[in-house]
């Protein structure tokens, strides 16, 4: 067997796998007797079939099969040997290869085209200046997070009359024309209703004023102008809620209306527990400055990866097989079009460059995410969906439950391995280079990411 190598050019290789019969001969050849062996053909005994009946009947399939088994194995082994920065897979060549003929041919000659990643230094040093904006917290932001966990905390509280902010509970009838109640109609007792959400304005007036135990007939479809709430009002399927066309009278039983949690000492111990540090309002003010800067740090922290990257693909210019890479997105995905392909090609590019710029500082710094990082980092984030249902204090146990579940899918396990990765580069281009920190204000950042 014979492996050549042609540079097209510095990111573009044809090889040219030529396989013999002294290559394939001793494998086709055990083959077709593991298969003579096991042949049942009726007029023979098993094992006896004779050897010219079986290479007519699967020989070219066996043959097929055994060089295509030598082809692969052996294109593998070149790649690995020769440590070649692929990109993609190899593929077939369109222009060179030449009709393979299994029926006449004893020798085959194979021609791959394959994309390379280019060799590629980077340079990181003081002399390179990159901005990280941090983002100001004032006491506009400490309080309306303040107002986000009061309302958080909130309760429904009872009151005597409806306002247009009131939730209502009661039982809906629906009535026939002339205004009597019909027992074959649709009866929901305990439906809640938010007044505020009623778009229909003479129906929320109507509301509005009401107590308990007052009676009111109106059109839930003409009140409410969205068919899927009024299923949900009614308890009735959409098909059903698609045709009604009735009024109902509605018996008030309850009125609530949600009234924010205090801001005082009892709030700080729900947020943050009872052994919690944070017992007074200055220390339950600082905290959540604290706590917002640490949220908009990954802010500032994700506006300086994006900077980075985008100022490192700048200053690192390097060709790529593009041509290549655009007939392996079409095989690989053939969902994908023509026109597909061209328009998204320049954002798929554009990650790619990344991609290889990230992988050569990786290996420059000798960056590596162990185990147990992605662990704590998994682990940090079932933390933070927790918080976000307003559970602060969740047991270890649960924590590393969740955190090994996220692990285990393969895609959410890549995500994470990247992500943590970016974070290291970050690091080093902190460390590496000079870092200008520019104070701005959540507006003016906010101007600054769209």
């Amino acid at each position: 067997m014979d492996i050549k190598r042609e540079n097209v050019d510095e990111v573009n290789v044809i090889l040219k796998i030529t396989i013999e019969k002294s290559d394939y001969q001793e494998p086709v050849g055990k083959a077709l007797d593991d298969y003579r062996k096991e042949a049942v053909i009726p007029g023979f005994r098993k094992g006896k079939v004779p050897e010219g009946l079986i290479r007519k009947r699967v020989g070219k399939a066996i043959l097929v099969e055994e060089v295509n088994k030598i082809l692969s194995n052996n294109l593998s082994k070149y790649i690995v040997e020769e440590k070649l920065p692929m990109l993609g897979e190899p593929l077939p060549n369109e222009t060179i290869q030449k009709p393979i003929d299994f029926d006449n041919d004893e020798s085959f000659e194979f021609v791959f085209d394959i994309g390379l990643a280019p060799e590629l230094k980077i340079t990181l040093d003081k002399r390179s200046k990159y901005n990280y904006y941090t983002i100001k917290v004032d006491k506009e932001m400490v309080d309306k997070q303040l107002e986000a966990i009061a309302s958080q905390y909130g309760t429904n509280v009872p009151v005597e009359e409806a306002t247009d902010q009131a939730n209502v509970r009661g039982d809906l009838i629906q009535i026939n024309a002339d205004g009597t109640e019909t027992e074959e109609g649709i009866h929901r007792e305990g439906a809640l209703l938010a007044v505020d959400l009623i778009k229909e304005d003479a129906i929320k007036k109507e509301f509005t004023g009401k107590k308990k135990g007052d009676t009111l007939v109106f059109d839930p479809v003409k009140a409410f102008q969205n068919r899927h709430e009024v299923s949900h009002l009614l308890n009735i399927s959409h098909e059903e809620a698609n045709n009604l066309e009735s009024e109902f009278k509605f018996t008030i039983n309850e009125i609530t209306v949600f009234q924010p949690a205090e801001v005082n000492e009892a709030l700080i111990q729900k947020v943050y527990g009872e052994k919690s540090e944070v017992t007074t309002m200055k220390q339950f003010r600082d905290k959540i400055k604290e706590e917002l800067a640490l949220s908009l740090k990954q802010s500032s922290d994700y506006k300086f990866e994006l900077d980075t990257r985008d100022a490192l693909i700048e200053k690192n210019p390097f060709e790529l097989p593009e041509a290549f890479l655009k007939r392996w997105l079409g095989i690989n995905n053939k969902k994908l079009t023509p026109e597909q392909i061209d328009q998204d090609f320049d954002h798929f590019i554009r990650d790619l460059r990344w991609q290889i710029i990230s992988d050569v500082l990786m290996k420059e710094f000798d960056l590596i995410v162990s185990d147990e990082e992605a662990h704590e980092f998994a682990r940090q984030v079932a933390l933070s969906q927790f918080q976000q249902y307003g559970m602060s204090q969740v047991p270890e146990e649960q924590l590393n439950s969740f955190a090994k579940m996220m692990l285990d899918k393969e895609d959410e396990r890549e995500r994470i391995y990247r992500k943590l990765y970016n974070e290291k580069i970050m690091d080093a281009v902190k460390e590496k280079t000079s870092i200008q920190n520019k104070e701005v204000s959540h507006k003016k950042f906010s101007e600054m990411m769209k």
